[in-house]
């Protein structure tokens, strides 16, 4: 079962980084996504880190 969640987690993970690499591309970014962002990533690893 914790297999199943922290690969879902990655797998999160990997989707928001690619998001704000994305994000981060454009020639104006959104700043306000970005932190929003970068939050979500921050919470799934510390969700990693307690498993």
């Amino acid at each position: 079962m914790e297999s199943a969640h922290s690969s879902a987690l990655l797998a999160k993970h990997a989707g928001i980084e690619a998001r704000i690499a994305s994000e981060n591309s454009r020639p104006a970014p959104d700043d306000t996504l970005l932190a929003t962002l970068k939050k979500q990533k921050l919470k799934i690893k510390e969700a990693l880190q307690r498993l």
